[in-house]
């Protein structure tokens, strides 16, 4: 069950960005198209969960953001424009922003499982990481990433 709540949550922030991105549709059958953009960006949307537990099966969200980084940087993310630079000096290797934390922690055991899943700069990502505890995940080197 606490992966079907994932997975709903997951949906419904991936619909309610794309609603954001298309806008509404209604009426608009016979519209004219739209004009081709004047650049391309490779798309760069995810959505990105936290939730207590070792794993994301079996931990339920506590919270979920979304984040855009092309053309510019938007979402529901708190600090979208610096996760974007953070992303995109790691080329989009989370593995290297949940690096080995900077600041001082508890040797406190109290997991806390963050994911990412969408696409990034065309490539579809599905990201995993269980930190010990809420500070090791504060003082990784990605924070502004994590940090939601």
């Amino acid at each position: 069950m606490p992966n079907t709540a994932r997975w709903a949550a997951t949906l419904t922030l991936t619909a309610t960005a794309v609603t954001a991105v298309c806008g509404s549709l209604a009426g608009a059958a016979h519209a004219a198209p739209e004009p081709a953009p004047s650049t391309l960006y490779a798309p760069s949307a995810l959505v990105l969960t936290v939730g207590r537990g070792e794993s994301a099966a079996t931990a339920a969200p506590d919270r979920a953001v979304t984040l855009t980084c092309a053309p510019a940087a938007s979402g529901t993310h708190p600090d979208a424009a610096r996760a974007c630079v953070q992303l995109r000096a790691s080329g989009g290797n989370f593995d290297t922003l949940a690096g080995r934390g900077e600041g001082m922690c508890t040797r406190e055991y109290r997991p806390v499982v963050v994911t990412v899943d969408g696409v990034w700069q065309g490539r579809r990502v599905s990201y995993e990481r269980t930190f010990a505890n809420e500070c090791v995940k504060n003082s990784s080197q990605g924070r502004a990433v994590f940090a939601f």
